[in-house]
């Protein structure tokens, strides 16, 4: 008994520190500006079928503001980006409703209320970030990675400008982590296909100016 325990114990940390360990490396990889103060952050919305921001989505909207660094939230612009994928109220909305009305953030916030993928997500906020010296991307770390890598093989000219979010830190979804990093391996291996879907997939429509701004600042999105 005492050694099944033992075995059961040391598979839960290995399996814990491996998460630990392969969300980190994500959140360091095609990030060619590493830490700074960011001038925008995107922040990528979560299925959300509730009529406010779900645990997942608030945590993303913590992420961003964080990421954008104390003291610095009124000189750099926060967008939310997401459609209303599992409800009628884009999760862009609802990520600023939370935003602004639980966590007071002041900044400038910019909506894209129409991407249904990730590839949408990242097509659709490239005019908002034309005039922008250094981008972040927040989200889980797989996640954030993939969307750095579309943006890479959209415009690879801002993706040199991309720095590391603050949307990795050592201990958080400790729990999960190792969920994380499955989930995040079977996402990332099909990266190539997905991006052919995607581009199949994008029309005019889609592409069309669709960004709002909060805040006294308007932006456009495709």
């Amino acid at each position: 008994m005492r050694r099944r325990t033992v075995l059961a114990t040391a598979g839960a940390v290995t399996a814990l520190a491996w998460g630990e360990w392969l969300n980190r490396r994500w959140s360091r990889t095609l990030v060619p500006n590493g830490r700074g103060a960011a001038s925008a952050v995107v922040v990528l919305g979560y299925r959300n079928p509730q009529v406010r921001a779900n645990a997942v989505n608030r945590w993303r909207v913590r992420a961003g503001i964080r990421s954008i660094g104390a003291g610095a939230e009124r000189d750099a612009r926060l967008i939310f980006s997401g459609g209303a994928v599992g409800s009628g109220v884009p999760e862009a909305r609802l990520m600023a409703a939370y935003a602004r009305s639980v966590l007071g953030f002041e900044g400038t916030v910019l909506l894209d209320e129409r991407s249904a993928t990730t590839w949408e997500n990242i097509a659709n906020v490239l005019p908002l970030l034309e005039n922008t010296d250094r981008i972040e991307i927040v989200s889980q770390p797989a996640h954030a990675l993939k969307a750095r890598a579309y943006l890479r093989r959209q415009r690879p000219d801002l993706a040199e400008r991309v720095g590391r979010a603050d949307d990795y830190r050592p201990g958080e979804w400790l729990i999960v982590k190792p969920l994380l990093a499955l989930y995040g391996l079977w996402t990332l291996r099909g990266l190539t296909a997905d991006e052919r879907r995607q581009r199949r997939r994008t029309t005019p429509s889609t592409a069309a100016p669709v960004a709002r701004g909060s805040g006294g600042r308007k932006g456009a999105a495709r």
